[in-house]
């Protein structure tokens, strides 16, 4: 090695990496554990919105290698990878199909998230908007990709200790310090600029999901008076 390196992960995207490892990680912890925590996991599904709609608008305005069409995985990708010959910096081929498949995934898991109930106390905050049928059927849904989920940390998992220890690509520095040795070009792009504008659409769509701008319930009829006699 020559002891080149290049900016391979800019700040943005590396905070949110790590703010989405934290809340996946109390999601499914509060949700398995439920009880009290219920309403954290809540709270946790809101923050993982906000996240999600930074994640997406960075994905097009971003750095180079946080941009979904430089990594997108097309079959000519995916073939020459296979066959040992992809060669470029940042995600993989395979590892963007695992990125677009759990950041899918996660999308699903928290619109599920905000119909949903749990038949005691909570409710997520946009039940209001379907029938009680409906939401139902969404609360179902979001157990299920709860599973489909784990199964897809457990591999993401799995794959960067494989590439650790048998490939010797490390992985993770890159994504705590940003740069990586190696002769490509470093990123470009993803200024202030762009940070402003995903955050506002990352907070705007923060608050269409807390149902904050909904209407207040009428409250409850009066009780009817006893008779004194």
């Amino acid at each position: 090695m020559n002891g080149k390196k290049i900016r391979l992960w800019d700040l943005p995207t590396r905070l949110f990496h790590w703010l989405l490892v934290l809340a996946v990680a109390a999601s499914l912890i509060s949700g398995q554990l439920g009880g009290n925590l219920i309403d954290w996991h809540g709270r946790i599904g809101l923050f993982m919105v906000g996240l999600l709609a930074f994640r997406l608008v960075w994905g097009v305005l971003g750095s180079t290698y946080a941009r979904f069409l430089q990594f997108f995985p097309t079959p000519a990708k995916i073939t020459a990878y296979l066959r040992g010959e992809w060669r470029g910096e940042g995600h993989n081929p395979l590892g963007a199909i695992a990125v677009f498949a759990l950041l899918g995934l996660l999308t699903a898991q928290v619109v599920t998230g905000l119909f949903a109930n749990d038949d005691i106390t909570f409710v997520g905050p946009l039940f209001d908007l379907v029938s009680k049928a409906l939401s139902n059927r969404m609360t179902s849904l979001h157990q299920l990709l709860s599973n489909f989920l784990i199964g897809l940390v457990v591999l993401h998992i799995a794959a960067i200790t494989f590439y650790g220890h048998f490939k010797q690509q490390k992985l993770l520095k890159p994504m705590i310090t940003g740069w990586k040795e190696g002769e490509g070009e470093s990123a470009r792009g993803g200024g202030f600029g762009a940070l402003m504008i995903a955050l506002v659409i990352a907070g705007a769509a923060l608050y269409g999901a807390s149902g904050a701008w909904l209407p207040e319930p009428p409250p409850p009829p009066p009780a009817a008076e006893t008779p004194s006699w």
